[in-house]
């Protein structure tokens, strides 16, 4: 019998039944539903995740730490000769020193602020690696040649929200207070260069609370000690932020085992990626289950529809049907079912994913929204469902599958009917 007649008679035969029909095909919708819908969100999500994370990480910055993160920081500091060596390293575009200054108070006459972090730098080089983080409230890059001079974060500028009027402006004279060791207190005047615009957290460090010096000045006040000529971290800027990986690995070698930690955003990004794609195969594997589920009803339901369809196999046996025109009939049958499924559920699945991200977006706003500065972290958290071809083809042919595999015992079973039993039967 050729393939177009057995197609006709598998859906009469299905259309005969159309409740039947449609409670069998409204499973297999069901599970193509939460397929797209699952996939379609999670792709999304991993996406908008990651895309987050490329724009607030700057990915060709790395951080180079003393020491291992989890044992600890180490007493032991870097010097200018590392500094020099990584510089020397290929696809190094800069590398800049930071050196951590202690406690310190800042007072402008008639305020007093306390600094959460004060490090010093050489400016030319530390706006090298930072360049989007430099924007200024007031003032400017203090030049080369002025030691006197310091930079001040936005926090550290405006300790409280409500403050109508900023700690310092440019040119302002203020004096710094600074703890050094041995436990001696000293006091230096600055002018202030420059303060800097609200940035947020883009990266590993957020620059709002920190005020910078020069370096050359934090060096002369630690003339003293041994610290004078070392640094607590030192910041690279890549050229490619592919070939950051390499790079750190590279840096690490310059250093005894265990001596440096590196903080690599991009190796950070991908790590992260991979969980997430796990999830969402995850997330798939449990949506699946309701196809599954919907499998076994279409095994239920054709087995009953051979059992009430015995006679009618029997005649078609007894005209000259072979049992494999009989087995094509049946699984015919169930094929149908899972296109039709499989095609309401692609359409029902975006749908569905539509609904459920535009729900999502709404419980996704910041509670508090910064209407002057536009940092990343007061931005809403936008779910939109990327539909992938691939997951969409994948849960395409797995519900035909499903429908195959599940339909093919009672298809099997209408084709090994005796006919003169089938005849007989009532």
């Amino acid at each position: 019998m050729r393939l177009r007649r057995v197609i006709a008679m598998a859906w009469e035969n299905m259309t005969q039944r159309k409740l039947r029909t449609s409670l069998t095909t409204l499973g297999v919708v069901i599970g193509i539903t939460a397929i797209i819908g699952l996939a379609s969100l999670g792709e999304g999500f991993r996406l908008e995740i990651k895309q987050r994370m490329e724009t607030g990480f700057e990915l060709d910055n790395l951080t180079v730490i003393p020491g291992s993160l989890f044992a600890g920081l180490s007493p032991e500091r870097f010097t200018d000769d590392d500094v020099v060596n990584i510089s020397k390293i290929s696809g190094v575009k800069v590398a800049t020193q930071v050196m951590q200054l202690g406690n310190v108070t800042l007072d402008n006459g008639t305020r007093t602020v306390q600094a959460f972090v004060a490090v010093a730098v050489n400016f030319t080089e530390f706006v090298k690696v930072f360049p989007d983080r430099f924007v200024f409230e007031s003032g400017e890059l203090p030049a080369e040649d002025r030691n006197d001079t310091v930079v001040i974060g936005y926090k550290a500028n405006h300790p409280t929200e409500n403050d109508t009027a900023p700690f310092a402006i440019a040119n302002d004279t203020i004096k710094l207070t600074l703890e050094v060791f041995p436990k001696r207190i000293l006091k230096y005047n600055f002018t202030v260069a420059g303060t800097l615009q609200k940035r947020g957290t883009p990266g590993i460090t957020n620059f709002d609370y920190w005020i910078f010096i020069p370096l050359e000045t934090a060096r002369e006040i630690h003339k003293d000690n041994v610290r004078s000529q070392q640094s607590d971290l030192i910041f690279v800027k890549v050229n490619d932020p592919e070939e950051s990986e390499r790079i750190a690995d590279e840096i690490e070698e310059l250093f005894p085992p265990f001596k440096v930690t590196i903080l690599v955003p991009l190796t950070f990004i991908r790590q992260v990626d991979r969980i997430l794609n796990i999830v969402q195969i995850f997330l798939m594997a449990i949506a699946s289950i309701s196809l599954l589920v919907a499998g076994i009803g279409i095994m239920n339901i054709m087995t009953v529809s051979v059992m009430e369809r015995t006679h009618e196999i029997g005649i078609l046996k007894a005209i000259g049907a072979k049992s494999r025109t009989v087995l094509a009939m049946f699984l015919t049958e169930a094929v149908l079912i899972g296109i039709i499924g499989g095609l309401i559920g692609i359409f029902t699945g975006y749908g569905l994913s539509y609904a459920i991200a535009y729900m999502l977006s709404g419980f996704m706003q910041p509670q508090h929204q910064d209407t002057v500065f536009k940092t990343p972290e007061t931005q809403r958290m936008a779910m939109n469902p990327i539909f992938s071809p691939g997951w969409t083809i994948i849960a395409f042919i797995f519900a035909i599958l499903v429908c195959i595999i599940f339909g093919l015992y009672p298809a099997r079973k209408a084709a090994k009917l005796n006919p003169v039993e089938a005849l007989r039967y009532e």
